[in-house]
């Protein structure tokens, strides 16, 4: 959902290395706990594989919506596969994205940092509303607005603080450009929502192991 949809050269040279060195700080942090953790079962592969393809997949269909916007399910491979494998499979996604035109090479950093930002609010309030009465459909109609949220809170944060090379506009017009980007794409949220409300609650019902849920 948030994502910066900027060709190389939008933001200068240090800035590109910047987000890239901590996008890969965090992906190597996240490979290393995998790698520590013990060999994933097959489940967890499969599982992780299907993420990548799914959200690959829809990244890739525009909503005729507001002039065009798109699904990203990040908040959805934070509930099925958690923070740290998260972290691998939206990396991919953005790889594969920026090959496709989704953005330039240069921002596969920043865009990573953004989809992880939502993949783990989404992963961390699922599993903590667990405590609560509400079905796992529900969590993850929160979880999902949240995590998206706050993903589109770190794509303004990260370009207000990189600077957009060639824009003269000021820190106060460039916020309010894309504070308005950040309320069409909440608007966007809200079926997001409802559709990963509607997956979890069909994953419950057929699967819950993956969940983690009863039958784990």
């Amino acid at each position: 959902m948030a994502h910066i949809h900027l060709q190389d050269g939008a933001f200068s040279l240090p800035f590109v290395l910047l987000w890239w060195a901590v996008a890969m700080i965090l992906l190597g942090a996240c490979l290393y706990r995998l790698r520590t953790a013990g060999r994933l079962s097959s489940r967890q592969i499969t599982t992780a594989a299907l993420c990548t393809a799914a959200a690959f997949a829809v990244f890739q269909v525009e909503l005729p919506l507001f002039g065009g916007v798109h699904l990203n399910l990040t908040p959805l491979v934070g509930i099925l596969a958690g923070p740290v494998t998260g972290c691998v499979i939206v990396f991919l996604v953005n790889v594969l994205s920026a090959a496709t035109g989704h953005g330039g090479w240069g921002l596969i950093g920043a865009n990573t940092l953004v989809s992880l930002v939502e993949v783990t609010v989404a992963a961390l309030i699922f599993s903590g509303l667990r405590r609560t009465d509400a079905t796992p459909g529900v969590r993850a109609g929160i979880a999902t607005f949240v995590a998206l949220a706050a993903g589109n809170a770190a794509m303004i944060g990260i370009i207000l603080v990189s600077g957009i090379q060639g824009v003269t506009q000021t820190a106060f017009s460039l916020l309010a450009g894309l504070t308005l980007v950040a309320v069409v794409n909440m608007a966007a949220a809200l079926i997001e929502s409802l559709v990963t409300a509607l997956m979890v609650s069909t994953i419950d019902r057929m699967r819950p192991v993956l969940l983690g849920e009863k039958g784990s």
